[in-house]
């Protein structure tokens, strides 16, 4: 007579659960795996360089006024990245920012997501994290390379200015930071609305047309102005600000650094919290 040999009963394989850095890893992945990523961000940084090269290149310098010439380092720090050029940085990273909340909404995919990872908080920090440091290296890459591009062709007319110049090394920040915060922006506004064509009307209107449309004539609209993230980048990079004499009308009711600073802050920190409790908060 055999006996059976004894078969121990079958456990679940304990799930672990997953750290916070398998979610920046997996967040890395999709972002580098979508193609329009690539697209708009080398696009867009090709466009700004030579954008801005192109400004320094039909600068005027020989037949400026020696009233002009005297204040020559002025006329190129604001052509090392020019109005022009930051409205194409802030289209570029908006859109990007907001197609890594809206394009899952769109094919689905957050709804895998958040089956394997139930903790949606975690999830869209890990999000916010890889957006953000990918988009202040792209700002950091591409206001360093128009700075050198442009300093470089001004050289040639003994007009540039080295980055250790007063202001310098604040144009190339400012423009730098205006990445990772057009960034957040669209992608707050991404998780708020959720359809990708009424969110790209959207953040053309609040980040690149509204502050064309509101002056510092009143206290309240001043307010508003600069409250904007793209007029407190005007006011960082502006080294003849208050003192500009091509100016037709005074300024009311003027930025100043720190408040400019702590606009681009606030920007980027309040689109952050909004994406994350939105997209906590709400059905899928």
């Amino acid at each position: 007579m055999t006996t059976a040999a004894a078969v121990p009963p079958r456990t679940a394989a304990p799930r672990t659960r997953p750290r916070f850095t398998d979610l920046l890893a997996a967040e890395w992945i999709k972002l580098r795996s979508l193609r329009s990523t690539y697209w708009a961000l080398g696009a867009s940084a090709f466009a700004i360089v030579a954008f801005n090269a192109n400004a320094a290149r039909t600068d005027g310098y020989p037949v400026h006024t020696a009233a002009d010439r005297a204040g020559h380092a002025q006329i190129a720090l604001r052509e090392a990245f020019n109005p022009g050029a930051a409205m194409i940085m802030v289209l570029a990273v908006a859109s990007v920012g907001a197609i890594t909340v809206v394009g899952e909404y769109g094919t689905g995919l957050i709804r895998t997501t958040f089956a394997a990872v139930p903790a949606r908080r975690s999830v869209m920090t890990a999000k916010i994290a890889v957006v953000t440091a990918v988009m202040t290296v792209y700002g950091a890459v591409v206001a360093a390379a128009s700075f050198a591009a442009t300093q470089a062709i001004l050289s040639g007319r003994g007009a540039d200015v080295p980055l250790s110049h007063p202001g310098a090394l604040r144009v190339v920040v400012a423009s730098a930071l205006l990445a990772p915060v057009g960034a957040l922006v669209g992608m707050g506004l991404g998780a708020l609305i959720r359809h990708s064509a009424t969110t790209m009307v959207l953040i053309s209107g609040v980040l690149l047309l509204l502050p064309s449309f509101i002056t510092d004539r009143y206290r309240w609209t001043a307010a508003i102005r600069n409250a904007l993230p793209f007029n407190a980048w005007s006011r960082l990079v502006d080294m003849a600000y208050g003192h500009n004499t091509h100016m037709l009308f005074p300024r009311h009711y003027p930025h100043t650094l720190t408040g400019s600073w702590i606009v681009y802050g606030a920007w980027a920190l309040v689109s952050a919290v909004v994406a994350v409790v939105v997209v906590d908060r709400r059905d899928l």
